[in-house]
């Protein structure tokens, strides 16, 4: 049996307005070329500065996975040669980074937890893109120097499941700061997997395999998968030696394998030394004063929402997941509605009409109009039934809960008057069913509440015609 060694390295691209050492704009998708100067470029003469922004952002995230902020860090030369880098080499931080010795906690379903270690959060700029037509090859600037946040775990993860807890929990992180978008499609959150395998009780680390910038949370799960498979079947193949070797291989989802890209480099060929054109980056106390001020994390508010509206863990979990729907839910709550329907109506019935580019943020639903809408159902204006009715009229177009339910009539009765006439109509219309149910068939009372109902063509309300029958037929 085999035991999974599994870490990761987190690019995480801040979301400042300009890049790391220049003014250039970091905006997406824009013509390529057009958002570079001299420094971006690396043009002679050209120094960098830093941008102190991002110093502000990776010291939040210092604080949130609860680590030590080095108040002197200091930048360095990484030497490699790729199209997209213009000058040669990439400024990192290596040897004293600003964030360490971090951690992060991962919840399973079972309720239990598990702390994975976090080495490392060092600042680096990143590089620019290939762009490959055909035989021809192009290489776009834009994104060169755009400042990224490289988050480097220990190998504490022994499973794709644990992988993924891990990265959904980092990603929700980085939301509720708001440092970056943490766009996967976009790559502004991508994802290297460093995986290994042992023998069950060996607590050696034996060679690991770097999986590259793998961009979805589907296909990272598929990409362990496939890897870890290679390496045992090499193992007990006895070729484990020969095959299994330091390199760095992508994931190709149309064949569903990993293939080898190149030789892993070591330390000594990247040829590292201390960045001769910039100064150390220091953080003062009036700097930690500020910087470490953070909103509520998703754990806290977890924690809080079980307290406060007394749901369970699982469901605020799920709403707390994501810091756009905590913010939705917590507007719903603001109509005086209970925490259950609202859960309900935002996770299963509001998602589930979600479609394509819309989301919560971008609906015609906002969270005023769907706690609205579970209001009319808590005070009996409308069944739950019509109130799927109304929200799929409201996903269509911008309109007013109130006019929605007035326009397609589902407005419920509740005036008694009215429904015992309705009632005693049912009633004496079906006497040997009367005779029936008072003879101790029970079951014959959905009947007459399935009468009412037919007879004011479904517009009563279920509960008052409940009660008023429980009257009636003694």
């Amino acid at each position: 049996m085999f035991e999974i060694v599994i870490g990761l390295e987190v690019h995480v691209q801040l979301n400042t307005k300009t890049k790391l050492f220049c003014s250039c704009p970091t905006s997406f998708n824009h013509k390529q070329n057009t958002n570079t100067c001299p420094t971006c470029l690396a043009l002679p003469g050209a120094l960098p500065v830093l941008n102190k922004e991002v110093l502000h952002k990776s010291v939040m995230l210092g604080t949130a996975i609860d680590a030590t902020i080095n108040r002197t860090s200091f930048f360095d030369r990484k030497s490699y040669f790729y199209p997209d880098s213009p000058s040669a080499y990439q400024i990192t931080q290596l040897y004293t980074p600003v964030v360490e010795h971090g951690k992060l906690q991962i919840d399973f379903e079972d309720g239990s937890h598990k702390i994975i270690r976090i080495n490392r959060a060092h600042i680096e700029a990143d590089a620019g893109k290939n762009i490959h037509e055909g035989d021809i090859s192009k290489v776009d600037l834009n994104r060169a120097g755009t400042p990224l946040l490289e988050i480097v775990s220990e190998p504490d993860m022994r499973s794709s499941e644990e992988v993924i807890l891990y990265l959904k929990k980092l990603h929700s992180i980085i939301r509720y700061l708001d440092i970056g978008d943490a766009n996967m499609q976009e790559g502004s959150f991508r994802v290297d997997v460093n995986v290994s395998i042992r023998p069950k009780g060996d607590e050696k680390l034996y060679t690991r395999v770097e999986i590259k910038n793998i961009n979805s949370f589907k296909f990272i799960e598929k990409a362990i998968e496939l890897e870890v498979a290679r390496q045992i079947e090499a193992w007990e193949d006895g070729v484990y030696e020969s095959e299994i070797c330091q390199e760095t291989r992508l994931f190709d989802q149309t064949k569903q394998e990993t293939r080898s890209m190149r030789g892993k480099e070591e330390a000594a060929d990247y040829r590292y030394f201390p960045e001769p054109d910039l100064l150390k980056a220091v953080v003062t106390d009036e700097m930690i004063s500020v910087y470490s001020k953070i909103p509520e994390l998703p754990d806290e508010k977890k924690s809080r929402f079980v307290q406060e509206y007394g749901m369970n863990e699982y469901n605020a979990s799920v709403i707390t997941s994501s810091v756009e729907m905590a913010h939705f839910f917590e507007a719903m709550m603001q109509e005086g509605i209970s925490a259950k329907n609202a859960t309900t109506w935002l996770t299963v019935e509001l998602q589930g009409r979600l479609k394509g580019e819309v989301n919560i943020t971008n609906s015609h639903v906002d969270a005023k109009k769907l706690g609205h809408l579970v209001k009319r159902i808590e005070d009996g204006t409308i069944s739950g039934k019509a109130a799927k009715e109304v929200l799929d009229r409201l996903m269509e177009e911008n309109l007013d809960v109130d006019g929605v339910i007035d326009a397609l009539g589902l407005k419920q009765v509740s005036d008694t008057g009215a429904l015992e006439t309705i009632c005693d109509a049912i009633i004496a219309a079906n006497g040997d069913k009367v005779a029936e149910y008072k003879g101790g068939k029970d079951k014959l009372f959905g009947f007459f509440v399935g009468q009412v109902m037919k007879e004011s063509k479904g517009s009563a309300n279920p509960q008052a015609v409940n009660d008023i029958l429980k009257v009636k037929l003694g």
